[in-house]
């Protein structure tokens, strides 16, 4: 996949979920096709005890598609494989016009930092990656040699974030 990936990158509580859900429908409002990858760092499944396909797993299928009318899953299970890196998972995914990348605080795509006063930790992340390309935040950043955005100027960040990544105006439709 030969996709634009921008990342939104920073502490836990730091407004990440709720910035990349408004650029996702800030984007798609203006005709683009947006994929996600979010990362976790946590354990997680998106599946329930007792249906079909938590059953498949269980019993040890090393991946599992959930397909219907509406929209179609694709589990893998890594047992004793080792998380794998961003660019795999990019590779699997649908042609698009912009992936947003939502933590991957160590990988080397252009990303916007989100600062929040209530986050877990409020310590800059940008000054230690270059990748970093800007900052949202909710207060003001005296001094930041960056680009700093209002965590909700969502028009502003997704104009700044297609200006980056030269994504060109969808044809109308």
């Amino acid at each position: 996949m030969n996709a634009k990936v921008f990342g939104i990158t920073g502490w836990k509580n730091s407004g990440k979920t709720t910035l990349t859900e408004r650029l996702v429908a800030e984007f798609t409002r203006r005709g683009y096709r947006i994929s996600t990858v979010k990362h976790a760092h946590h354990s997680f499944d998106i599946d329930k005890e007792g249906t079909d396909s938590f059953r498949h797993r269980t019993a040890g299928a090393h991946e599992v598609a959930i397909v219907s009318h509406g929209r179609w899953a694709l589990m893998h299970e890594l047992r004793d494989e080792d998380e794998p890196p961003l660019a795999q998972i990019l590779a699997r995914l649908a042609p698009c016009d912009l992936v947003l990348v939502e933590g991957y605080k160590r990988e080397a795509h252009l990303k916007i930092e989100t600062r929040r006063l209530g986050a877990k930790d409020t310590a800059s992340l940008s000054p230690g990656d270059p990748a970093i390309v800007a900052v949202a935040a909710d207060v003001p950043q005296p001094g930041e040699p960056l680009p700093v955005f209002g965590i909700d100027d969502v028009p502003a960040i997704a104009d700044f974030i297609a200006a980056r990544m030269e994504l060109h105006p969808p044809p109308a439709a």
